[in-house]
């Protein structure tokens, strides 16, 4: 088996949780905050830059 795709398959799930995550914390606090929109954005931009740092620290192993 390849150990460097298998790297890079935990590596691309895990960041795909990451950034799912991030964008439900983002929708939860722009319910609080009464702008859901503005929040959902604020949650997709982190976690894509999160799911990135995922991707290089897998990447780097």
């Amino acid at each position: 088996m390849n150990t460097e795709n298998e790297k890079n398959k935990i590596g691309n799930r895990i960041g795909g949780v990451v950034f799912v995550g991030c964008l439900m914390l983002g929708i939860g606090i722009g319910f609080i905050k009464h702008v859901v929109h503005i929040g959902a954005l604020i949650g997709i931009g982190v976690g894509f830059i999160a799911m990135a740092a995922v991707w290089a620290y897998y990447a780097k192993k």
